[in-house]
């Protein structure tokens, strides 16, 4: 492997203006490289900023602060050499696929015939041969994605990046696409030397990459590294691939508390703990999450990359629910396992109306903001309050996306629980249903 690395990250910042004047900061001190023969995984929760990221190293925007270099050279527009594939499929609906690949080389002037030659040279290597006359509506959701990794591997790019490209394919498409891109990979067909993945699938991540890099959230930042060192093909049978997804779920789960939450403007809070950030999660995915785990074979304690994969859920949909059933002690999150406590084994066994009683107990003694909401309402004389007035104390907290995310999940539990109701259309809190 070369030493010298074809693309630096140095200090990358990112942030964005608001409509209300504050600013945003998605991207934090960003440090990576990216090295021949290297493919390398982005891995973090949604808002942690990773495409954000891919696209100033593709030049697509410019960093507030810190720089992009590829092989030396400052990044400040679209670089020649590293090229991208997205999660949608971006494809011209009225050009053909031979088309649409071509459509990759006009801006670099080749004569036609050249440009034509080069085209169908990579409509074949990716397994398109006999598509060049068809359109996008004739074709599959994995062929179109094909049409995609064709039209940029066309150009002969060093720098392959990845934003999700697997994520909108089914189950079976996506893992012959991952198996044939790894062939090809593996087989020195590929034009490219280096590949930077950005995925929520942490068993994708671990099948394809050599290293991963895994980001924290708000401001989206680096803050650790797994080596992947097991030879190519990996199986998921095999126990060093499972414990390296462990190893991933337990970087994942185990940020120290004092980090800073999505919205948040401070890292530890005074006072009443009303300040805490909520990450929406409906009652029904708790309740079906208890369930799940309470249910053979797990008994009550699961391996988070096993429930995963049983519920079908990447991480980024199970990390926040398992972490909202140990906000409301009917979990603890212990590395990669998830167990249930007293009350969340008691809450899986209950009837509807034994669950609602119960998930009200702990929604007022253990998620602040409920408990006050529920308090002014009871003091109040017309038992109600406006949202706005709830909001106002939040935003001393938290920004406003933070402030509307944690009242909507106060809402959202608080019907459940039969604590509180909320008109929609007035914005206004009270306790006309509750008892």
């Amino acid at each position: 492997m070369n030493a010298i690395p074809l693309l630096d990250v140095n200090g990358v910042c990112q942030a964005f203006r608001k409509p209300d004047g504050d600013e945003l900061v998605v991207l934090e001190r960003v440090n990576l490289s990216l090295r021949e023969g290297e493919i390398v995984g982005l891995l973090g929760r949604s808002g942690s900023g990773k495409s954000t990221l891919l696209r100033a190293i593709a030049g697509l925007n410019s960093p507030t602060d810190g720089e992009v270099r590829y092989l030396g050279s400052l990044v400040d527009g679209p670089a020649e050499g590293i090229a991208m594939v997205f999660q949608s499929f971006a494809l011209f609906p009225w050009l053909t696929v031979l088309e649409n690949v071509q459509i990759g080389l006009e801006a670099i002037g080749l004569p036609p015939v050249e440009m034509r030659k080069r085209s169908l040279q990579a409509i074949d290597l990716i397994g398109l041969d006999g598509f060049e006359s068809a359109y996008p509506r004739e074709l599959s959701g994995g062929m179109r994605q094909r049409v995609g990794f064709a039209r940029a591997l066309v150009t002969h790019p060093k720098i392959l990046l990845m934003d999700e490209p697997f994520s909108a394919l089914d189950i079976l498409t996506a893992e012959t696409l991952r198996s044939d891109f790894l062939d090809l990979w593996g087989e020195g067909q590929l034009p490219i030397k280096a590949v930077l993945l950005v995925t929520h699938n942490i068993e994708e991540a671990v099948e394809m990459c050599d290293r991963l890099l895994i980001f924290a959230s708000h401001p989206g930042r680096i803050v650790s590294e797994i080596n992947i060192d097991l030879p190519k093909p990996r199986r998921y049978t095999d126990p060093r691939f499972r414990a390296l997804i462990d190893r991933v779920y337990t970087e994942m789960t185990s940020r120290p508390r004092g980090e800073a939450r999505p919205g948040h403007k401070n890292e530890r809070f005074p006072g009443t703990g009303i300040g805490t950030l909520l990450t929406h999660v409906s009652s029904n995915l708790l309740s079906g999450m208890l369930e799940a785990v309470s249910a053979e074979p797990y008994s009550g304690k699961a391996d988070l990359p096993a429930i995963a994969e049983a519920l079908q859920m990447d991480a980024d949909e199970l990390l926040p629910v398992a972490e909202a059933l140990q906000l409301l002690r009917f979990a603890e999150i212990e590395q990669a396992d998830i167990r249930l406590t007293d009350a969340g084994l008691q809450f899986a066994r209950e009837e509807t109306d034994e669950r609602k009683k119960t998930f009200y107990r702990h929604l007022l003694t253990y998620v602040p903001m409920a408990a006050h909401i529920r308090r002014v309402l009871d003091e109040r004389a017309s038992h109600t309050a406006p949202k706005s007035r709830f909001l106002d104390e939040l935003e001393d907290y938290m920004d406003e996306e933070g402030a509307e995310q944690t009242l909507r999940t106060c809402i959202s539990w608080g019907r459940y629980a039969e604590a509180f109701a909320y008109d929609d259309q007035r914005q206004v809190f009270s306790l006309e249903n509750p008892a």
